[in-house]
């Protein structure tokens, strides 16, 4: 553990990733989510992708715990186990996906969907009919999907889950504790396929720090008679994340 810790300390980017795991975890403390959208494209240009995934996994199971007991009194139980059970089926088939995926195309599809998803909520773009128990689940097997493919499970959850009629805050109680649930799924599975390292999860580990700061931070600033211009922060933020990871401006 003390030479991975060292080798941890010493590697190039370290600083950058420091601050994408704050920026990431500020950002979600106040909307729900973003920390996936933020944190990987940074880190996919210093990491493979599986190790970038896996230690923002690491660092995102402890980032949301100051946040959890209000996110589960806010919660809606019967969606959020439809979410978490229709990812379970489909995680397996994205991390497998990945495995054959070069690095270059695994930051273009990440940047892609990071702005696609900004871009429809951004342009108002909403699914607006009736969410029935099947889509729920449907939903958060795609979710689970992109999750396994390109770590960030996000996206469909937040694109369809948003046009519920639930209040803001139940909304973004289900986005948070999807998510932290999810990165269980995706760490038992990649441990499960036997592609979990020492060097990663130190690195989680020490990055989650940072995010758990950002995470109380932005929990306390949050007011759901401003989710307007949080989300709007949140878009802009993701956006620039997105841009700046692209492979193009290697």
């Amino acid at each position: 553990m003390p030479d991975i810790l060292a080798q941890v300390l010493a590697m190039p980017g370290l600083g950058w990733l420091i601050a994408a795991a704050l920026v990431a975890g500020l950002v979600r403390g106040f909307s729900g989510f973003g920390t996936a959208m933020i944190y990987l494209p940074v880190a996919a240009q210093v990491l493979p992708p599986l190790w970038a995934i896996v230690t923002l996994v690491v660092m995102d199971i402890f980032g949301p715990v100051p946040n959890l007991p209000r996110a589960f009194r806010d919660a809606h139980r019967r969606d959020l186990v439809l979410l978490i059970g229709g990812a379970f089926c489909l995680l397996p088939v994205g991390l497998s996906v990945l495995s054959l995926a070069a690095p270059e195309l695994y930051r273009y599809g990440l940047s892609t969907v990071s702005l696609v998803l900004v871009a429809c909520l951004a342009l108002g773009l909403r699914y607006h009919g009736v969410l029935y128990p099947p889509l729920v689940a449907g939903i958060g097997a795609f979710a689970g999907f992109l999750g396994g493919l390109i770590g960030v499970p996000g996206p469909p959850v937040i694109l369809f889950y948003m046009a519920s009629t639930l209040p803001v805050q139940v909304v973004r109680a289900n986005v948070l504790l999807f998510l932290f649930f999810f990165d269980f799924l995706l760490l038992g599975l990649v441990a499960l396929r036997g592609d979990l390292s020492g060097f990663p999860v130190v690195l989680g580990l020490l990055l989650a720090l940072p995010n758990i700061a950002g995470n109380v931070i932005g929990a306390m600033v949050f007011n759901p008679a401003r989710t307007g211009l949080y989300r709007a922060m949140a878009y802009a933020i993701v956006a620039v994340s997105a841009i700046a990871g692209l492979p193009a401006w290697d």
